[in-house]
């Protein structure tokens, strides 16, 4: 029998999944590790600590493997992105890794639109400067360290230093690359002119590689470290996001994704780079050869759900604050929930915004709460697909991962609200099993993704429209898209009582 492994490199910890040729999971390990939040604001890591929890995983993942380790045959990774590693002429780390989810870099953004341009910045990266992008961050150390950042000769994103520390080479790849604000999104190369405008030296950037592409095998150091074998192929990996769309099969025009997690995410499939989403949902460069995916982002999605059940029915379970959702219809009888709790992304980048319950009365029962919060996470992502869908994006297909997909009344509500078909997977593994696909595809299991995922992957169930909650929702999501602009205001004004 062979093997693949997939290396999930997330933010609070590193998932490993060992995974055989028929897509089965033989065995999973996770690793947790440390933030570092040393002020408001702050997000940090030890990229040390990755490559110990990964060493570590990989120990136990083997610890009673009872084949050859040989017969592992690949290794791929998924990596949380945007986040800044800066190496030394030795390739040794400077400082410690400033992550996605660090707000520190809102003054580096304004300095990016002033040098570039707002409208050259989308023509170039199809991306507009956000706070969690990897540009900001390299712009900050700059200014704030400027005697760490005169030793930086490099650059790079977390799974990329793992990669390297597990074959000593370095390189960047490409779907992750794509978040930095630092590539030619189309021409898949980085652009010497953002770094000429930001008076950046070019050679921070690493020579680009594609997801699926070989970069080395394992070093004698490492294989001794995890009890891999030197023979183990390594293969570049890809985002998160990217190996969470290969996971879940989203290789072809049409098919679209919806992952609710903390936040929330709607990913759609692109076979080119010709739309123009005016910078309102992100344009990456996909982990499939020569494709692209868009996405937008509901920042308080699962959250908004946890938020609620720790409020107000704290020792219960999530099964039973739902229990009666299906009893509720459409419209949870007048009462319309915004997730906004910690502020929105797509389509209003407002980090000031804040949730509402808009239209309760005495009538309403904790069922009815419980399904407009559900309905308002839904509609928070609904506006990211009518985005896609108003730019020509066909989207019949929906598959549903997360906790979203953990609940037959919440599937539904996705289907009549989206107005698509949604379907769920019979296992998830996420952007861990995208990894593995990664490597089984470079490893010429396969011969495309598409045929990794119509191997790995089946559906268990799918839900269809309901023609009339449809017609239903349609008019309550117009009525939602008001709620954004009749709020604005108010909560600025109510900014000064936060505590």
């Amino acid at each position: 029998m062979k093997y693949v492994i997939g290396v999930d490199l997330g933010t609070s910890a590193v998932k490993i999944l060992l995974v055989d040729k028929q897509g089965a999971v033989v065995k999973s390990v996770s690793k947790a590790y440390p933030l570092i939040q040393e002020r408001t604001g702050y997000s940090e890591q030890n990229p040390q600590d990755w490559v110990d929890g990964t060493t570590s995983g990989l120990v136990e993942l083997l610890k009673d493997f009872d084949g050859d380790v040989r017969d592992i045959e690949g290794i791929s990774f998924s990596g949380q992105m945007h986040g800044l590693v800066l190496l030394d002429e030795n390739n040794e780390v400077l400082r410690p890794a400033i992550l996605w989810n660090d707000t520190r870099t809102t003054a580096q953004c304004q300095q990016i639109y002033e040098a570039v341009g707002e409208e050259r910045l989308l023509q170039i990266t199809k991306n507009p400067a956000l706070e969690g992008f990897t540009l900001p961050k390299i712009l900050w150390v700059k200014q704030f360290e400027p005697e760490i950042f005169s030793k930086a000769k490099a650059f790079v994103l977390p799974k990329d230093y793992l990669r390297y520390k597990m074959t000593g080479r370095l390189q960047m790849e490409l779907s992750d690359a794509a978040g930095t604000l630092l590539l030619d999104v189309s021409k898949k190369e980085w652009s010497t002119e953002l770094c000429e405008l930001l008076e950046l030296d070019p050679a921070l950037c690493q020579p680009l590689v594609y997801s699926h592409e070989e970069v080395g095998t394992v070093t004698a150091e490492f294989a001794a470290a995890s009890g891999l074998a030197e023979s183990t192929r390594v293969f570049a990996g890809g985002a998160d996001n990217a190996c969470g769309a290969i996971g879940a099969g989203i290789l072809e025009d049409g098919k679209t994704l919806c992952s609710i997690g903390t936040s929330g995410v709607v990913l759609s499939y692109e076979a080119n780079d010709d739309k123009d989403f005016g910078g309102k949902v992100h344009y990456f460069n996909h982990g499939a050869p020569d494709a692209f995916y868009t996405m937008g982002v509901t920042l308080a999605a699962g959250y908004s759900l946890s938020w609620f059940k720790e409020t107000f029915a704290p020792d219960e379970s999530f099964d039973g604050l739902l229990g009666e959702i299906g009893t509720v219809p459409a419209g949870s009888n007048g009462l319309l929930f915004t997730p906004y709790l910690v502020g929105e992304r797509t389509p209003h980048a407002d980090a000031a915004i804040r949730a509402s319950f808009i239209g309760m009365d005495s009538s309403h029962q904790r069922k009815d709460f419980a399904r407009a919060v559900l309905e308002g996470i839904t509609f928070s992502l609904n506006e990211s697909i009518e985005l896609f869908r108003q730019n020509g994006k066909g989207i019949d297909l929906i598959v549903s991962i997360g906790g979203g997909a953990q609940n037959e009344d919440w599937l539904q509500m996705q289907a009549d609200i989206f107005n698509a078909k949604i379907v769920r997977l019979t296992t998830e593994q996420g952007p861990g099993m995208g990894a593995a696909m990664l490597a089984a595809y470079g490893c010429q299991w396969f011969d495309s993704l598409k045929a990794c995922a119509d191997a790995f992957l089946q559906e268990d169930k799918e839900f269809q429209p309901n023609e009339e909650a449809v017609a239903a929702y349609r008019k309550l999501f117009a009525i939602y898209q008001n709620v954004y602009g009749q709020t604005k205001e108010l909560n600025k004004k109510l900014l000064e009582f936060r505590k």
